[in-house]
């Protein structure tokens, strides 16, 4: 079957087609991706993944047609970082 694999950093995006046999989970698409080997700092154990924006587990069985997404964690909390544009803004 046929899935989809995201994940993007600053500057670097990147979303593979690939085939997988039935019954793979997130875990076993994101390894056939190849992303891992191009992005050997992700680390599965500490970051969340998701199927088309619902977190998951590794183990969820993919269905034909998901998109898997590897989240990275958020530097920058963006309530603080609109309230700093926003007071920018009166300058």
């Amino acid at each position: 079957m046929q899935i989809g694999v995201a994940y993007s950093e600053p500057g670097q995006q990147i979303w593979l087609n690939i085939e997988v046999p039935d019954s793979s989970t997130v875990a076993e698409g994101i390894e056939r991706s190849g992303i891992l080997k191009q992005f050997p700092h992700v680390d599965l154990s500490a970051q969340k993944v998701g199927v088309f924006g619902r977190l998951v587990k590794l183990d969820a069985v993919l269905k034909p047609g998901d998109r898997i997404e590897i989240y990275r964690g958020i530097i920058a909390d963006p309530e603080t970082v609109r309230r700093r544009d926003l007071d920018s803004d009166d300058e």
